[in-house]
């Protein structure tokens, strides 16, 4: 996630937000990896998946060896990609190592639950998206792969998301091609899948808004029916069927899931023939939901 350097001055109220954003994510990243993760040998991808491998062969620290990763990586990527990497960032990962390392010290090597790899490896992904999604909330980036991706993504133009898979992906394998295991490879994109989803409910939040695209003979009642009964607003947008190139009004309207269902009763008593498209909403900013202003500063 390529955050850019941002200004901030210090010892202010966002200052210290921020700072307190990336211990709290820091330190829940760590208590992943060495409760949940560790233990069972599964692979996360990432500067972390490489160095719980090399803890098995060697017996290195986990957290250590990550660190030894993510500084010559966040160098490099500094040298290619330019200052995208800040203060913030360095921080992030030298915390999320020294946690690690320390809760091991305390703790050791036993997962906290025991025999069960699969619940593990649920509440890892759950805890390491939330602890990244804290951390990306303060304009930091995790390091580590995000940047070997970034770079190939600069030569090659793929999309960084695919990349990021792609990098992950080839950690997992090599877990796989190690350890002998295909339950390691399993566990593991398990907890891939599980981080991303959690981590966009941090950065968006949970939403339950619909958007909807309506066609129908009857825009000017249901117009009536949105701005009035529902109190919400819309855009109309001319369209032309493709069948017999007539011209349509359609509307793009955002609603909750109750004034979805009073809507749709209403569409249906009035046109039942009316075309609608209802999509997820996954995030809305603007006048009568979050403002965007809101979401910046916070």
């Amino acid at each position: 996630m390529p955050f850019f350097l941002l200004k901030e001055k210090p010892f202010t109220k966002k200052w210290f937000i921020s700072y307190s954003l990336i211990l709290v994510g820091s330190f829940i990243l760590a208590c992943g990896f060495v409760f949940f993760i560790t233990p069972y040998k599964i692979i996360p991808g990432g500067v972390y998946g490489t160095s719980i491998i090399l803890h098995y062969l060697f017996g290195t620290p986990v957290g250590a060896v990550a660190l030894a990763f993510d500084i010559p990586l966040t160098l490099i990527g500094i040298k290619i990609l330019g200052p995208r990497f800040g203060v913030k960032t360095v921080v992030g990962f030298s915390f999320t190592a020294l946690f690690t390392d320390a809760l091991t010290w305390i703790w050791g090597f036993e997962p906290l639950v025991k025999g069960d790899a699969l619940l593990s490896s649920i509440f890892f992904g759950v805890m390491v998206g939330l602890g990244l999604g804290l951390i990306f909330r303060s304009r930091a980036t995790s390091g580590g792969s995000d940047i070997i991706a970034m770079i190939i993504g600069k030569y090659t133009k793929l999309p960084l998301g695919m990349l990021m898979i792609y990098v992950d992906s080839a950690i997992v394998l090599l877990g796989l091609l190690i350890f002998q295991d295909w339950k390691i490879p399993l566990y593991s994109w398990i907890v891939i899948f599980i981080t991303g989803k959690v981590i966009d409910v941090v950065l968006e939040g949970i939403s339950y808004d619909k958007s909807l695209f309506i066609i129908s003979e009857k825009h000017e009642e249901i117009r009536e029916k949105i701005i009035n009964n529902l109190n919400r607003g819309g855009t109309y947008i001319d369209g032309k069927g493709m069948y017999n190139m007539s011209e349509r009004k359609i509307i793009f309207t955002v609603v909750s899931r109750r004034e979805l269902a009073l809507l749709e009763e209403y569409i249906h008593q009035i046109d039942p023939k009316a075309f609608l498209t209802v999509l997820d909403a996954t995030e809305i900013l603007g006048e009568g939901f979050k403002s965007l202003k809101d979401k910046i500063e916070n």
